[in-house]
């Protein structure tokens, strides 16, 4: 009988993957709508992503070929959202991300910001986490949890040890820096599938768990917890920082095509970045609190033991930052273009002064042609035009008879192995099922069965949806699980009247809120791989930052989100014929100011 279930057990995808379909036929054959064929198609899909009975990008792939069977939508017009301009923004984005990794450019950022703040303990997991969300907000949260992890237990190291053995008084350079470069050590690979399909080799020497004393441990638990919860809440600040951003853009301009780019990269800086902070600084809070106590004058380094070690760990940074050498050429023009980029996307359309898009390239309502991945990618292929050495002439090494020019900031070969081409996918399943329910008449039907929810106060709708994603993110994809409530709660906004962003800008934070199990997000599972960690830390810790993230949401949507949204008015952009009575019944006030 054991037997049985172990094979059952070692074949549920096959088994999944075959059955599921199946079992879910009756709604389509017994209800022969539009309506429920593309419910079917939704259901399919969200089953499938929720299981992961199937790659996430492969069941993003099932509307090219549901839609045009079930008569839903053509296949050209399907195949057409698969690569719209949230997906553009995407690889753009990404592409200046790999050169700044390519580069090693964002070690040298961790390394000096660390320097600048300190290294008490205090301070260590305030600089930790700074550093890491900065960089989370412009590279991958995994790519950025993977550099940061290892230096964190480098300098751990040195704060633990005795005087007598730090090796940074003797000036040797400190072993466990090596954590970070590939060696002939055995590793153990993790395949990130949720944040963007990497494989990440962790090293075996960091899983080696060695006899500390019990409050060495804590502040090292601490200090893991601080990089995967910092990378997590820095990719919310920006509208390329984190997948689920970019699938809020996308759904908004796929329901709502004359809403005027209200979610544009300066508009959704100025509402998540103050978000981010404010969650941050809560979080360095709660985990100093936590893991080094209420010792205030402990936890700032003052005594002349801290201090000394405090030194210590602070010679191996510096230390490690002179091996850096003086910035390349090439990182020089990698951070020249990155400011660039930084720039061209706040003035672009910022919204409260005429950009530069509204200038030089108006369309007929003079909005701008030029979006945000219109950016991206002009400074992205710049990277591929801009040498990574002061241009000159050089001998081929492998020919010295032979002159050679020196290679450029980034090739294809380095992209297409750090591409995640498989979010792009994702991205593009999660815009057709918006535009299937859209065609198919779902949106509406839905909107119409959930319009009892106007008796419900908007605060509480928002905040009952930020619970329930954050609890559902948890155990899903978050890209997946802002892909299937972002299309039900616009319609609902609209069923209600109230503002369509009220409810989808919380559903999209909240999907960033993965603090409390490893498999919840990639860096979680690689701060979880380093060992130190049990699952009941992490959902210790994280079940109290969820409730304090869901808080944070909550005070964002009813406050600054109003000025930069409009949040109190219906906007006409998301009227359509089933909701022509909010504009005319309501005016202009649906929402309640704070």
């Amino acid at each position: 009988m054991a037997t049985c279930w172990q094979g059952l057990w070692a074949y549920r995808s096959y088994l999944l993957v075959f059955f599921l379909p199946i079992l879910l036929l009756p709604l389509p054959i017994f209800i022969p709508t539009k309506e429920a064929s593309c419910a079917y198609s939704i259901i399919i899909m969200a089953l499938f992503w929720c299981t992961e009975a199937l790659p996430l990008a492969v069941t993003a792939l099932f509307p090219i070929v549901l839609y045009p069977l079930m008569g839903i939508m053509d296949a050209s017009e399907v195949c057409l959202e698969y690569f719209k301009d949230s997906n553009i923004l995407f690889v753009g984005g990404l592409l200046v991300a790999i050169a700044v990794e390519h580069w090693n450019l964002h070690k040298r950022i961790a390394l000096r910001v660390l320097l600048i703040i300190g290294v008490r303990p205090a301070l260590l997991l305030l600089g930790f986490m700074l550093v890491t969300a900065f960089l989370s907000m412009w590279i991958s949260n995994t790519a950025t949890t993977a550099m940061m992890v290892p230096i964190a237990h480098a300098v751990l190291d040195q704060l633990h040890k005795p005087p007598t053995d730090r090796n940074t008084e003797k000036g040797s350079n400190n072993p466990a820096f090596e954590l970070q470069e590939p060696g002939p050590q055995k590793e153990v690979t993790k395949f990130d599938e949720k944040d963007n399909g990497q494989v990440h080799p962790i090293p075996a020497a960091s899983l080696e768990p060695t006899a500390q004393p019990q409050e060495q441990v804590r502040f090292s638990q601490g200090m893991s917890l601080c990089v995967c919860y910092a990378a997590s809440i820095g990719g919310i600040a920006t509208l390329t920082g984190t997948t689920p951003n970019l699938v809020l853009q996308g759904q908004v301009n796929s329901l709502f095509p004359k809403n005027g780019n209200v979610v544009n990269f300066a508009s959704w800086f100025g509402f998540a970045f103050p978000t981010m902070v404010i969650l941050l600084v809560l979080s360095w809070l709660w985990l100093q609190i936590l893991f080094l106590g209420f010792n205030f004058r402990k936890n700032f380094g003052f005594g002349e033991q801290a201090q000394e070690r405090a030194q210590a760990a602070f010679r191996v940074i510096q230390t490690e930052h002179k091996l850096l050498g003086p910035m390349s050429f090439a990182e020089k023009a990698v951070s020249v273009l990155f400011v660039t980029l930084v720039v061209l996307w706040f003035t672009r359309e910022p919204g409260f002064f005429v950009g530069w898009g509204n200038l030089a390239f108006p369309d007929k309502d003079g909005n701008s042609m030029a979006s945000d991945g219109t950016v991206a990618i002009f400074i992205g292929i710049i990277l591929f035009l801009v040498p990574s050495k002061i241009p000159g002439l050089t001998r081929d090494p492998e020919n010295p008879g032979r002159l050679k020019a020196p290679p450029a900031l980034l090739n294809w070969k380095t992209v297409n192995e750090k591409m995640p081409w498989n979010i792009v996918l994702l991205l593009g399943g999660g815009f057709a099922l918006a535009k299937g329910s859209e065609e198919s008449g779902l949106s509406e039907w839905l909107g119409k069965k959930l319009t009892p929810l106007e008796n419900v106060p908007p605060p509480a709708i928002a905040l009952i949806i930020s619970l329930l994603v954050a609890t559902f993110t948890e155990c899903t994809s978050n890209v997946a699980t802002t892909t299937l409530f972002l299309p039900i709660l616009a319609s609902m906004a609209q069923a209600i009247c109230l503002h369509p962003l009220y409810v989808m800008l919380p559903c999209t934070l909240a999907a960033s809120l993965a603090f409390m199990l490893p498999v919840a997000t990639p860096p979680n599972a690689i701060v979880f791989s380093f060992g130190g960690l049990k699952v009941s830390d992490m959902a210790r810790t994280g079940f109290l930052l969820n409730i304090i993230g869901v808080l944070v949401i909550t005070l964002a949507i009813n406050s600054w989100s109003y000025a930069i949204f409009n949040l109190d008015t219906f906007p006409s952009w998301a009227d359509t014929n089933n909701t022509a009575n909010c504009l005319a019944i309501q005016g202009n006030i649906t929402t309640p100011s704070p």
